[in-house]
């Protein structure tokens, strides 16, 4: 462990652990684009906007594992970069058996708030039967989507994100195979959609709890460890709770846009819908190489190695921001025939296409937020964390679609969340500025 995160060039170092989590999100963007074909495929235009209203729900669960995963991976990184290897095993602990009771709660919460739930995500008199079906069978299996994020997390802080990717990747391939027959052969629409991904997610959880007991040697399953002080959990809290926030702004961030847009019609919600998969290409590669370079950037941190941690931030910056340009061009170029594979709607092809390319103009600002927040995290910045959280989704975007609905209507409301990028990409320069030019 000392070799790769002290010795070895960054670059290998960053790839080595960051290309086993881009593979793990290049799976994860599969499984989205081929949930939204299948689902596309029953060219039912209310069935798929009532499960592209639900797609802040699946957000909202990934938040909540992201708690005691990015909240205890962060924690756990930089206690390996001061060898504090016991106090890293209990906070895992901890993290793994936390999730398991936020995760049940959860589900609790969900199945009695259902209706009102449903109505604020933007559910319609067409498009509620359809919503109800996929968001009660995702209610019932929160649990194990909320626990799949804490072992996939943690045990990259020990070197180990293969089998972080392979524990994640098999998951995602039952979910796929899954998917069409569920939907199709037994007919069970938009709750086949959501029961393939719940399977696809319990199988995940129960792998990586697996590979965790087989591989690591500080991160710990074993339940008698789970007790920890009340400083370790603040630090949990501190960090994991930002981490959290960022998701459930995208959460809140999607159910604004689909609010807005409801007005203009069911086609362009279902042009939106599709837009968020596409754009998701583009991002969940992104957020592999931050989520990646994590536990490099926390180790080092945590070991006080100033000049090899600002030489990783820089490599950071150039792979994420190299990528989202390159990948943009091509997506922009081809958007028309990207959203066609979906619908052949030409109403909703033309308004995808605009939204997509609308949407990838800013994606190297993205890119730069990324790192700015995946490093606030893993430094334990809880101030710069918290503030990067409810920026980009949430109060500037917010801020950004209200004003741009008022002053131009329709392309206000696309035209805002790239507005928001920049702003925040802005606000996170300036906040690096101030946390670590301190350090230098």
């Amino acid at each position: 462990m000392e070799e790769l995160f002290e010795k070895a060039p960054i670059p290998k170092a960053y790839f080595k652990l960051a290309l086993p989590v881009v593979l793990s999100m290049v799976a994860s963007m599969i499984y989205n684009l081929a949930d939204t074909f299948f689902v596309s495929q029953t060219q039912n235009t209310n069935l798929v906007a009532g499960v592209a209203l639900c797609t802040p729900l699946f957000s909202f669960l990934i938040a909540i594992g992201d708690i005691f995963g990015l909240g205890g991976s962060s924690l756990i990184s930089r206690l390996l970069g001061e060898k504090a290897y016991k106090v890293g095993s209990r906070v895992s602990s901890f993290c793994l058996y936390g999730a398991v009771v936020l995760g049940l709660l959860t589900t609790v919460v969900l199945l009695a708030f259902s209706r009102p739930i449903l109505h604020m995500l933007g559910a319609t008199e067409a498009t509620y039967p359809y919503a109800a079906q996929f968001y009660r069978i995702m209610a019932v299996g929160a649990m194990p989507i909320v626990v799949s994020i804490v072992p996939g997390n943690l045990i990259r802080t020990e070197g180990f994100a293969l089998q972080s990717m392979i524990g994640t990747m098999i998951g995602t391939v039952i979910t796929i195979i899954l998917d069409p027959i569920l939907i199709f052969p037994l007919g069970m629409g938009a709750a086949g959609a959501a029961l393939a991904t719940v399977i696809g997610y319990t199988v995940s959880a129960l792998l990586l709890v697996y590979l965790t007991k087989k591989y690591c040697r500080v991160i710990s399953i074993d339940v008698k460890l789970s007790r920890i002080e009340a400083n370790l959990i603040r630090q949990v809290l501190f960090i994991g709770i930002p981490g959290s926030i960022t998701n459930l702004m995208q959460a809140f961030g999607t159910a604004v846009l689909n609010r807005y847009l409801v007005e203009y019609g069911a086609t362009r919600v279902a042009a939106m819908g599709i837009v968020l998969k596409v754009y998701m290409i583009i991002m969940l590669v992104m957020v592999g190489f931050a989520f990646g370079a994590q536990p490099l950037i926390g180790y080092t941190f945590g070991a006080k190695n100033m000049a090899r941690f600002k030489k990783i931030l820089h490599f950071d910056l150039l792979v994420e921001v190299g990528y989202a340009l390159a990948l943009a061009i091509v997506l922009m170029i081809f958007a028309p025939q990207i959203i066609g594979l979906f619908l052949h709607n030409p109403a909703v092809i033309t308004a995808g296409t605009e939204m997509l390319r609308v949407f990838l103009s800013t994606t190297p600002f993205v890119g730069v937020v990324l790192v700015y927040t995946t490093v606030f995290q893993s430094t334990g910045k809880a101030s710069g964390a918290f503030i990067m959280s409810i920026a980009r989704q949430g109060v500037v975007f917010y801020l950004m679609i209200l004003l741009g609905s008022w002053l131009w209507g329709y392309l206000g409301v696309i035209w805002a969340q790239p507005l928001a990028d920049i702003i925040t990409c802005l606000l996170g320069w300036l906040l690096a500025r101030g946390l670590f030019n301190r350090k230098s």
